[in-house]
């Protein structure tokens, strides 16, 4: 009697990853290999290195948690074996890659100046660089020297993380890319390190390197601070955020009897207050907005005086102060990671009307718009955490944490063109796809894969099983 033997099943070649040619075909637009020989990247175990990142950039978009995951999907999956074909990329080959510390702020700021050269990711004049920042919990490790004991506002919970300030762009074509990163880093001493607002200043001027148009910074009111502001205005760089409750504004008025320039000091409250019964008449629902003048703020500035010692003394400046109610923020529940719990920190609001301001008193609607937008880097967050595997570096290692951002956002950019030429022929906005059904309908389809000799040479024939 014969002994029972395990039963043998064909091997089909089967794949998860069909669009993964696509993905290629954009890495190859915009020169990604190129851009990370440019910036240092060398091979590893006769391995190249941008098959490497670019295996890294496909186990990010199918959401793999380790280099182990991304490792065994490039070895059982079909198409994967045909694009790496004849490299077989191990997992001790990724993890000493990325391990390994390597100038990925130089290929993120590469990687900016060659989407610069695209005259379709271009940043253009009256473009939108949106500023923010948030947390990546780090679970499995503690007391790392690049992790901090953070709270999440939105839960109320401390958690070991790293706090990113993120710049962002969304363009008025509808394309939206994310820019660069900087890790806070939160300091032993009060007062010690680099604060947000620094970092975001570095990053803007790397910025400022390769784009020299004027553009608009929107941000939340945690970044409402008066050098910051002089600073953007230095750079060209026009800005609009929420006001605090203890922002102080002012009303130029005339004295009707001496006719001189007077300055009444006001609260934000009370400038919603004037205007709130002729805001709710303008409609039920929707956005809608009122434009109120003549409002000035105090802004500091440098001058020598006669001692030839620097003064800063306070002038001041008008800007555009915009009543808004029902704004996109305020109908979902906004995960920010730097909300302040203290009553003078919160925003100006009454009855759900909000005031925001600019340095653009000139252009009040376009400010407004503006601000609109800024929601969409709290709708990157939450596609990155979601869908991009933004939490799932676990690695003890911070040069793998660069490493894992740097490509993450590579990644982003690529799925961003990708769904801009899938929407951009859309005539409403009940058309078109979201990010995550671009995702699951274009890059993680499922299909077959034939070899056939064709006049000596080996052809490769696709089979979906979907309508793609």
């Amino acid at each position: 009697m014969n002994a029972l033997q395990k039963p043998r099943f064909r091997k089909l070649s089967l794949s998860e990853c069909a669009g993964a040619p696509i993905l290629r075909n954009l890495w190859d637009r915009f020169d990604f290999s190129l851009l990370l020989t440019q910036s240092g990247m060398m091979k590893r175990s006769g391995t190249p290195f941008w098959l490497i990142c670019f295996l890294y950039v496909v186990g990010l978009i199918s959401n793999c948690s380790s280099v182990v995951q991304m490792a065994d999907l490039a070895e059982k999956d079909a198409m994967l074996r045909v694009i790496f074909h004849p490299w077989k990329l191990a997992q001790y080959t990724k993890s000493r890659f990325f391990t390994t510390s390597f100038a990925w702020k130089t290929f993120g700021k590469k990687r900016v100046e060659r989407l610069q050269q695209d005259e379709q990711t271009r940043l253009q004049e009256g473009d939108v660089v949106n500023l923010d920042d948030t947390h990546c919990t780090h679970p499995h490790a503690k007391q790392l020297p690049f992790l901090g004991w953070l709270i999440d506002h939105s839960t109320k919970t401390y958690a070991w993380a790293m706090n990113l300030v993120v710049l962002q762009a969304v363009l008025n074509n509808g394309l939206e890319y994310p820019l660069f990163y900087s890790v806070w880093h939160k300091p032993e001493t009060k007062g010690e390190g680099l604060t947000k607002l620094e970092l975001a200043m570095q990053m803007l001027l790397m910025l400022r390197e390769s784009v020299t148009c004027r553009l608009w910074v929107a941000m939340d009111r945690w970044y409402l601070c008066k050098d910051f502001f002089t600073f953007l205005e230095s750079q060209q760089l026009d800005w609009v955020t929420k006001a605090k409750r203890n922002t102080a504004l002012f009303r130029k008025v005339i004295e009707p009897c001496t006719g001189r320039e007077r300055y009444v000091p006001l609260t934000p409250v009370m400038l919603i207050r004037e205007v709130f019964k002729t805001l709710t008449r303008q409609g039920a629902s929707g956005l809608v907005s009122i434009s109120i003048p003549n409002i000035y703020m105090k802004q500091p500035f440098t001058v020598t005086n006669r001692k030839g010692k620097q003064v800063t003394k306070q002038r001041f400046v008008q800007i555009a102060a915009v009543v808004a109610m029902r704004l996109k923020e305020d109908e979902q529940l906004v995960d920010s990671d730097t909300a302040e719990t203290e009553k003078d920190e919160s925003p100006a609001t009454y009855r759900g009307a909000y005031l925001l301001i600019s340095n653009r008193y000139d252009a009040p609607k376009e400010a407004l718009q503006t601000y609109v937008k800024r929601w969409r880097i709290e709708v990157f967050f939450r596609t990155a955490k979601q869908e991009l595997a933004f939490e799932k570096c676990h690695s003890d290692s911070e040069a793998h944490h660069h490493a894992h951002f740097e490509l993450l956002f590579a990644a982003e950019t690529l799925l961003a063109v990708a769904l801009y030429e899938l929407n951009k022929e859309k005539t409403s906005d009940d058309e078109g796809y979201t990010h995550g059904k671009m995702v699951r309908g274009l890059f993680h389809t499922r299909c077959q894969l034939r070899k056939r000799n064709h006049q000596g040479s080996q052809r490769i024939y696709v089979d979906f099983d979907t309508d793609v």
